[in-house]
């Protein structure tokens, strides 16, 4: 398998030979803005932690509390992290304190929300579900109907990218502050 390819891993080889094709004929970026014309306004720390706030209200009511949700320049998508999830543990006067925290790649700050609600499915069901089993993914395709079809799609992007094609989506000036 082709390094451009490696994002792909696990995918059946006729997946591998059509997106290999597509990729050859610069057809993967028409592809992509047709499925995804527009980037997501979720540009800063504070309206990503709102965003999956919202998606973990809305599907995982009695999970772990969230401390802290952020875009990370240091998570590089090539080591396979789209986005991470920690416990942070501390001993504060006795008692052992958990903060759970969720980090994504700073990649997806200009892209389709489609990605971003995958991404923030994924590592929200790690809340409930640490491996990557059967049950993790039916908790991910409880939170995000669409969870294949977009990991596949996300996936899809990165491998455009590492042919080297360019950022498909505009930035998305943020909204002007109330005040």
């Amino acid at each position: 398998m082709s390094a451009v390819l490696r994002y792909l891993a696990g995918y059946p080889p006729h997946v591998l030979t059509q997106v290999q094709q597509m990729l050859e004929e610069a057809r993967v970026a028409a592809f992509l803005l047709k499925r995804h014309p527009a980037a997501h306004a979720v540009r800063s720390d504070k309206a990503l932690y709102d965003f999956v706030q919202t998606l973990k209200a809305e599907h995982l009511r009695n999970a772990d509390p969230l401390a802290k949700v952020a875009y990370d320049n240091t998570l590089h998508v090539i080591r396979n992290a789209l986005g991470t999830h920690t416990t942070v543990s501390r001993v504060q006067g006795g008692k052992l304190k958990a903060k759970r925290e969720i980090r994504v790649a700073t990649l997806f700050r200009e892209a389709p929300e489609g990605f971003l609600r995958m991404i923030a499915a994924h590592e929200l069901a790690h809340l409930r579900v640490r491996e990557h089993d059967k049950a993790f993914y039916q908790l991910c395709t409880h939170i995000e109907p669409d969870y294949h079809q977009l990991e596949f799609e996300t996936r899809l992007y990165l491998c455009h990218l590492e042919a080297g094609g360019g950022a498909l989506w505009s930035v998305i000036p943020a909204p002007a502050a109330d005040g």
